[in-house]
């Protein structure tokens, strides 16, 4: 038998568990990226498929107060920001996809971030 790569394996976990997160437009998904570098999170309506808010760490808005933040910090800063920009557009109840990430260290900020912006989760 041969070994999942690392990659591979997040993908099967994502797999799985895309099997029971959905997202409706009463309470859509915030989805969670993860790269060596940077964090991606987008508030997903499923059911249309389209993006409703949206927010990343190579953000316009973030890019000057994300200099000499660690990961964790930059996380905590991309959740506050997709859940400030998801109340505006007034959703307050989301389901969160962790991604096949584990939910410690910079999605648990990104996801405290949300929270702390309004969503409720």
């Amino acid at each position: 038998m041969s070994r999942l790569s690392r990659a591979e394996a997040r993908i099967r976990r994502h797999r799985r568990v895309r099997k029971k997160v959905f997202g409706t437009p009463e309470r859509p998904r915030l989805c969670v990226f993860r790269s060596l570098k940077e964090i991606y999170a987008q508030v997903i309506d499923d059911e249309a498929g389209h993006t409703l808010a949206a927010a990343s760490s190579i953000d316009h808005e973030l890019r000057e107060k994300l200099q000499g933040l660690s990961k964790t910090e930059k996380a905590r800063l991309v959740g506050e920001l997709v859940g400030r920009r998801a109340v505006e557009k007034g959703i307050r109840q989301v389901v969160f996809d962790r991604g096949g990430f584990k939910y410690i260290g910079r999605v648990k900020a990104l996801a405290d971030g949300a929270r702390a912006a309004g969503l409720e989760f």
